[in-house]
């Protein structure tokens, strides 16, 4: 279990999930957060591969986001 202080270090990020047809991996990316993306086999895999994408960025030195994701919104075209 994380220490107050590791919890109090946290950060939280959103990602937007698909599933590709063509390889059937499940893709994700951090919108606000530019080339923080990446795939896995499950879930839980994506989950993982995010963490530790995000993780290296912020230890690069990446530049911290300040957007705040609102939502999602289905277009219809004809």
């Amino acid at each position: 279990m994380a220490s107050n202080d590791e919890v109090s270090k946290m950060q939280m990020f959103t990602a937007i999930i698909e599933k590709c047809p063509d390889t059937n991996l499940y893709v994700g990316y951090v919108p606000s957060f530019p080339g923080a993306h990446s795939q896995g086999e499950t879930l839980d895999e994506l989950h993982r591969n995010l963490q530790e994408v995000i993780e290296m960025l912020l230890e690069d030195g990446e530049q911290q986001p300040e957007s705040e994701f609102v939502g999602t919104q289905t277009i219809v075209v004809a």
